[in-house]
């Protein structure tokens, strides 16, 4: 009977202890400016489908046709590399490879 109250004792008194630590498992959660950054993310663009009859892009998943609405910004142009959204007077070129230039 005393082992058994001693050995609850322990395990209560190793349970109260655990519920100060955090788990050294468990990935370190986002300070709040880098989940407001990561909220506010840019578009991405990731195809152009260019044909006689129609323009369209797909941009974060969403294909989008000329003149039509990505949030609250406006797809003004479609190039076959690029992209132009207008979000009032403010226009933001989204590129299909952003980290390659084409050289003349």
């Amino acid at each position: 009977m005393a082992q058994r109250l001693i050995a609850l004792g322990l395990l209560a008194a190793s349970a109260a202890s655990a519920q100060g630590r955090s788990d050294p498992m468990r990935p370190p959660s986002a300070m709040p400016e880098e989940r407001a950054r990561m909220e506010v993310r840019a578009s991405r663009l990731q195809s152009v489908l260019i044909s006689p009859g129609r323009k369209l892009a797909v941009i974060d998943g969403q294909t989008v046709s000329l003149g039509g609405r990505v949030g609250d910004a406006t797809l003004v142009a479609i190039a076959p590399a690029q992209v132009v959204l207008q979000t009032g007077g403010t226009y933001q070129t989204l590129k299909l490879h952003p980290g390659i230039e084409k050289k003349p």
